[in-house]
């Protein structure tokens, strides 16, 4: 065990303070005698001075002194008499312990190293050892070492032409599984890894010009060839695979599968087998639309749903229609077919390629379609079916036409079944046209429109309720109703003026009136009607106003004043005055002015007959109105002339008691 420096600097204290204490008592008994001496001897003797210093130091503060003190509390016990005269012996022998222990643990570390030094002495020696013999050793081998060197440097030259040949051949050479797939089985059946080893050929095929840029010419040339030789064996195969399978697809159900995609996506990168494999598929689907075409005429559906269409051939409206829904149905589907033939094209297949596919697949129905349609048309059903057909024709011609291309042959044969029942339709429009002009009806007794003109118009109307409720465009309808109008209308007005060619100008009025009221009233209800309704107008107008003019007349000469305004209209001032004018006296004006007031009592007793006829009651109210407006402007003219101081009429207010302003509020 070592002693801190703490431990025996605090001993040394120790040790000093207890001698010095000793010599203090023994210098305390001697001098006891003289106290004033002992003063000055305690100042100057250096003892006390030692015991001042120490008793001013603060021993909280000397680290040392308090770790001395923590030692000595360790082994000193008892604080007695005994114990502090032999604490000097006591420190010295543990000191003295302490050095024994230490000299001990140092031989111990002395004997360890000397144990390390002659090992390591022995180390030295046989490295020494092994590095002559080492360096005897290479002097044998340095032959043997220069060509195992040598014979490494060219093993890796060696491996590093391996790998570049087994990655050229990698690159720019079939593997046997290749070519076996690329070959494929005896049965002749596509297997997916042929795709693959295809698409590896013309990786291949691409790489070698990068080849033909170098020195290696040779070697990319006969690769191109060996690598085009198989690639035109793998497309023969490939394109004799697809044909056999779209020769297959004639069910009514088509089922392509993942190959038959792949497939025709592999033969874009040639057009011309790309086209036939467009045609073969189409060839194959064009037999199977007729096939079903056929059978939906005559078989219907799977277990008779729906009803074979040809069930309803006496009703020819259901029966095309029902053939064109099919037919839209199973080219919206066969579109379907198509595109879902080429969804794994590499590139978008161009719109022309599969219009010209769906309109070779269609063409198959046109015969059977085109055939029984014309029966149907030729069979002239009447102009309601007619121009109802001529609509459904045109609006799946429409239709259709949104997935085929414009020369398609179905839609040549829609167009031709379109002109056709167009044609039948006008014509059977000009037949009855003529017959309305060659048989012409006399009017009835109420002066109404003929039953003739009846049942033409209810014709016209069901005609445009069928054209109003079409779905053709809006253009191809205003171009149909122009025909219709110019079809109908016209042969109708010509009859009904014949008709009326043998009447009064009263009667003649009133039933063109009706007539003309008739027609506006049938064509009031549909569109692109305003030209006509606008030239019916002006004719009912043209025809009010002999109406208006007759009735006024009427009125004047129930009243005795038709002659009257004659004579008043005829007369001027520079003849004399009015009142000399035979027939113009105040007596014969005053008769007549009574008969007015019986007129302006009861105004509806004095209408026209022909007025009562009129259907309308609009235009009528008109007439009447119109007529009395005539009448009361004639009475204005009179009571100015009778007023008229040059006229001569003594009492004026005698003969016309009634202001034209009180006869206008009583008829107005």
């Amino acid at each position: 065990m070592s002693a801190s420096p703490a431990m025996l600097r605090s001993r040394y204290v120790l040790s000093t303070d207890i001698s010095s204490e000793h010599h203090e008592h023994e210098v305390a008994g001697h001098s006891q005698h003289d106290t004033s001496t002992q003063d000055s001897v305690q100042l100057a003797n250096p003892l006390s001075r030692k015991l001042n210093k120490i008793l001013d130091i603060r021993l909280e503060n000397d680290k040392d002194i308090l770790e001395a003190l923590k030692v000595l509390s360790a082994f000193f016990g008892k604080n007695t008499l005994r114990s502090r005269r032999n604490l000097r012996g006591d420190i010295e022998r543990r000191s003295l312990a302490i050095s024994e222990d230490f000299a001990q643990a140092f031989k111990k570390m002395k004997e360890g190293l000397d144990s390390i030094h002659n090992d390591v002495e022995s180390m030295r020696s046989s490295c020494q050892d092994m590095t002559g013999r080492l360096k005897a050793a290479r002097e044998q081998t340095s032959d043997l070492i220069s060509k195992t060197t040598d014979l490494h440097k060219e093993r890796q030259q060696l491996d590093m032409r391996a790998s570049v040949t087994d990655a050229f051949l990698e690159k720019f050479q079939l593997t046997t599984d290749e070519i076996i797939a690329l070959r494929g089985p005896r049965s002749g059946k596509l297997l997916e890894d042929f795709f693959a080893a295809l698409e590896r050929v013309k990786q291949i095929h691409n790489d070698c010009k990068i080849l033909l840029r170098t020195n290696q010419q040779t070697a990319g040339l006969e690769i191109m060839e060996s690598m085009a030789l198989h690639e035109e064996t793998a497309y023969e195969r490939l394109y004799r695979w697809i044909q056999g399978e779209c020769r297959a697809l004639t069910g009514d159900t088509v089922e392509i599968s993942a190959l038959h995609c792949q497939a025709v996506a592999a033969l874009q990168d040639r057009a011309v087998l790309f086209r036939y494999t467009l045609d073969e598929f189409g060839t194959a689907r064009r037999s199977a639309m007729v096939r079903g075409f056929i059978e939906a005429l005559t078989k219907g559906g799977p277990g008779g749903t729906p009803r074979p269409i040809e069930l309803h051939c006496h009703e020819p409206l259901r029966y095309v229609g029902d053939m064109f829904a099919w037919l839209h149905q199973t080219t919206a589907s066969e579109k379907e077919h198509i595109h879902s033939f080429l969804k794994l094209a590499s590139s978008q297949p161009r719109k022309s390629d599969i219009e010209d596919v769906l309109g070779h697949i269609t063409e198959g129905v046109c015969r059977p379609l085109k055939v029984r349609v014309e029966q149907v048309i030729v069979a002239e059903p009447g102009p309601v079916l007619l121009y109802r057909l001529a609509n459904l024709l045109k609006f799946y011609s429409h239709t259709i036409r949104q997935f085929l291309g414009k020369e398609a042959s179905i839609l040549v044969c829609l167009e031709e079944m379109e002109e056709l029942c167009q044609k039948v339709f006008i014509n059977a429009l000009t037949v009855l046209a003529s017959k309305l002009v060659e048989k012409v009806e006399l009017p009835p007794a109420d002066l109404g429109p003929t039953p003739t003109l009846t049942q033409n118009l209810a014709l016209l109307r069901e005609i445009l309720m069928s054209h109003d409720s079409s779905v053709v465009p809006l253009d191809a309808r205003h171009a149909d109703f122009v025909k219709i109008l110019s079809c109908m209308m016209d042969p109708l007005l010509q009859m009904c003026s014949l008709s009326a060619s043998r009447l009064n100008p009263c009667d003649m009025a009133a039933y063109m009136i009706n007539c003309l009221y008739a027609m506006q009233s049938c064509l009031v209800l549909y569109e692109f009607t305003d030209q006509r309704l606008e030239m019916l107008a002006a004719q009912i107008a043209a025809h009010q106003d002999t109406l208006v003019n007759e009735q006024a007349a009427y009125v004047l000469s129930k009243v005795s004043l038709i002659q009257v305004y004659s004579i008043a209209q005829q007369h001027k001032l520079s003849e004399g005055p009015l009142s000399l004018v035979h027939g113009m006296d105040a007596v014969a004006l005053k008769t007549a002015m009574v008969r007015f007031d019986t007129f302006l009592s009861s105004p509806d007793s004095f209408v026209l007959s022909q007025c009562h006829l009129i259907n309308s009651p609009a235009l009528r109210e008109e007439i009447v109105r119109r007529g009395t407006e005539l009448v009361c402007g004639a009475y204005q003219f009179l009571f100015d002339c009778i007023n008229n101081a040059a006229n001569g009429y003594v009492d004026p207010k005698n003969i016309v008691v009634r202001t034209p302003e009180q006869v206008r509020v009583l008829l107005l």
